[in-house]
């Protein structure tokens, strides 16, 4: 048996060898011959998984790292035989992680409390849901926008895309990407769509590239037609606009969801899925041993006389700093991939522990617990 594998993939190596052939590659560089007479892969999204790559090879069965799964030609693989399956929710948290990081450093930057302004989320899933909870939890009013949840479940809870630009302060997506139907995301925000925001608005995208319209997003920014906007993600990826990036309070390098706590679950959801496909005795792995961050894992947090979701947002940016990634990106536009590839260990909520200081009322210390944080005893 053998299997082809993403080299950028953690925690994989070793894993799998006592039961197959295994081959690390760039997830980039694989190419037919490679994969010729593998049974597996296993990537992420730069391995576009399609009848070019695929086609006359062995492969059976497919799984990304990843909750996207844009990359795979899902009916074209199950046409010709190919199980595939991706990884959902395995990152919702470290994209939670960073849009509370992203969220508080604009409410500090552009000094507006929180609770004066209205999130609208566009997409919500795993991690729209998340991002939504975290949101309501420092203050803001939250609208929702998912048509395909709204048709299943009733609109009630729900609101418009036009109803999402026309009341929303900030404007967060959370969308998978599709060309199709009446749920298409591919430029979802077009010119059409940017022209209808105003100056006081501020667009965020962490989903996939081109559900924003760059172009035109440029131009919006250019003209100050919108306050604001922060791209994780970018059409064009890894050769992105500069100017793009040099108009934007904050570009990152499609790492949004890049915490180590997400990779080590996407992975092991790899590893778990292709183990019970080929009935292999790894249908239960997991990852044991997730690396510290160079932060302390424990600190405290002062709670006197600051309001429980400012205490929230200092414990927020205690364990990342959204602006960090940001400075590396702007100061070398060209290591995208390399930032990706050697990103700095990054640890979600749920492996601190925080004392808040002084907390006499108690209430910081529910938000804390609230988000996910571990407390002090």
């Amino acid at each position: 048996m053998k299997i082809i594998c993403d080299s950028h993939i953690p925690f994989l190596n070793g894993v799998l060898e006592p039961y197959a052939d295994v081959v690390y590659l760039p997830g980039n560089a694989i190419t037919r011959d490679d994969v010729l007479d593998a049974d597996a892969l296993i990537v992420r999204t730069r391995t576009r998984c399609d009848a070019r790559l695929l086609e006359g090879t062995k492969v059976r069965f497919i799984a990304t790292a990843t909750i996207g799964f844009d990359h795979i030609d899902t009916v074209w693989c199950q046409s010709n035989g190919i199980t595939w399956t991706n990884a959902p929710g395995c990152n919702s948290l470290s994209v939670q992680q960073y849009m509370g990081s992203l969220l508080v450093g604009m409410a500090r930057h552009f000094n507006f409390e929180c609770r004066e302004k209205t999130l609208g989320v566009v997409g919500v899933g795993n991690v729209g849901g998340k991002v939504a909870r975290l949101a309501a939890l420092l203050g803001f009013r939250v609208l929702l926008c998912d048509p395909p949840r709204a048709r299943r479940e009733g609109t009630g809870g729900f609101v418009t895309l036009d109803e999402i630009i026309e009341r929303s302060d900030i404007i967060t997506c959370h969308v998978p990407l599709t060309f199709e139907g009446q749920d298409s995301t591919y430029h979802l925000f077009d010119d059409s769509r940017l022209a209808r925001m105003s100056s006081s608005q501020i667009l965020i995208n962490t989903s996939r590239g081109e559900v924003v319209d760059g172009k035109a997003l440029k131009q919006v920014l250019q003209n100050r037609s919108i306050k604001a906007a922060s791209l994780d993600v970018w059409e064009n990826e890894p050769d992105i606009d500069p100017e793009l990036l040099g108009l934007l309070f904050s570009g990152t390098p499609h790492i949004a969801g890049y915490s180590l706590d997400g990779k080590a679950t996407g992975t092991a959801m790899c590893v778990q899925a292709l183990g019970q496909f080929f009935d292999l005795p790894c249908g239960n792995w997991e990852v044991n041993d997730i690396p510290a961050p160079d932060q302390p894992l424990e600190f405290s947090v002062d709670a006197s006389v600051k309001k429980p979701q400012e205490v929230l947002g200092d414990a927020i940016l205690h364990t990342y700093n959204i602006m960090d990634d940001c400075s590396r990106l702007k100061a070398d536009i060209s290591g995208f991939e390399r930032q990706r590839s050697e990103h700095p260990v990054r640890r979600e909520f749920q492996a601190f522990t925080v004392n808040p200081i002084d907390d006499t009322s108690g209430r910081a210390t529910v938000f804390l617990r609230e988000a996910g944080f571990n407390i002090s005893e």
